[in-house]
């Protein structure tokens, strides 16, 4: 199994980001996370591990893991991977990207976490777009078992098969797409949190039986509004918005999903989305 490299960067240190170093830094990896506010970024990790191992799932001890991890204002000029994991928005992602490629050395990869963006669009700023590619990892990341590896029309051959390689190391399974938007998963997973949305708007069912109905009737280990609440009501609005004006009126978010969203009902993060959450 291909290992991961030794020194890896990490853009961004919120859940995303916290979780996408956390695991590379179980995996043996020295990482590196550029956050601004880098002790709520640290205070994640740690509590991400201490989970883990409480629960048994991680082999190692927590304390030693999080040695590997250092909390910076800057990457590292031998990073063999870098993946940000800032907010959605194509300027910043396209901004820090350009940054990155700037400190690092040419053999270096470059990688977006984005869920629904353009990989080409994030590859405009780049020297070397053939080093660039999507892994969209899953929240909650330690927990989830999926990669979404996106391969770009400039993505060399030997980048993709690296990316496939690392998140196998990771204990994940990796599926390739091609960019298109919102690739395969938030295409789908968009799609069926929308609908379920709009039942709930008309009265069809309570959040709970619309979530019930898809966990026991077609398997799914979350329903889609649960998964909209983890997700974050605002993002999925983002890449719904986003999904709208790429692909046409079947991505249009409906009015509730935008009210909530007005009103700083975002989900887990904030307390209340479809659920009530408690702090955690």
């Amino acid at each position: 199994m291909t290992g991961v490299p030794k020194r890896v960067g990490v853009i961004g240190g919120g859940r995303m980001g916290a979780g996408i170093a956390q695991v590379f830094a179980v995996a043996g990896a020295v990482v590196t996370v550029v956050e601004p506010d880098a002790a709520a970024a640290r205070e994640r990790i740690a509590t991400g591990l201490r989970r883990a191992e409480e629960r048994g799932k991680l082999a190692g001890d927590a304390a030693a893991v999080l040695e590997r991890v250092e909390l910076s204002g800057e990457l590292p000029g031998d990073a063999g991977l870098v993946v940000e994991a800032v907010p959605e928005d194509a300027a910043l992602k396209t901004s820090v990207l350009a940054a990155a490629e700037k400190v690092v050395g040419d053999d270096a990869v470059l990688a977006t976490n984005t869920s629904s963006l353009s990989v080409a669009g994030l590859a405009e700023g780049l020297r070397r777009p053939e080093r660039f590619v999507g892994m969209h990892f899953f929240n909650p990341v330690p927990a989830s078992d999926l990669v979404e590896i996106v391969v770009g029309p400039r993505t060399a051959g030997a980048v993709r098969d690296a990316a496939a390689g690392w998140a196998g190391a990771l204990g994940k399974t990796a599926i390739v797409v091609r960019d298109s938007p919102g690739f395969a998963t938030s295409r789908l997973g968009v799609l069926l949190g929308l609908e379920a949305i709009r039942m709930l708007e008309e009265g069809v069912a309570d959040a709970a039986a619309i979530d019930r109905a898809m966990e026991l009737g077609y398997r799914h280990p979350m329903g889609p509004l649960r998964s909209t609440d983890l997700v974050g009501l605002d993002v999925r609005l983002a890449i719904a918005d986003h999904l709208h004006r790429e692909l046409g009126d079947r991505f249009a978010p409906p009015r509730l999903l935008r009210e909530k969203v007005a009103r700083g009902e975002l989900g887990r993060k904030s307390g209340q989305g479809f659920y009530t959450w408690e702090a955690s």
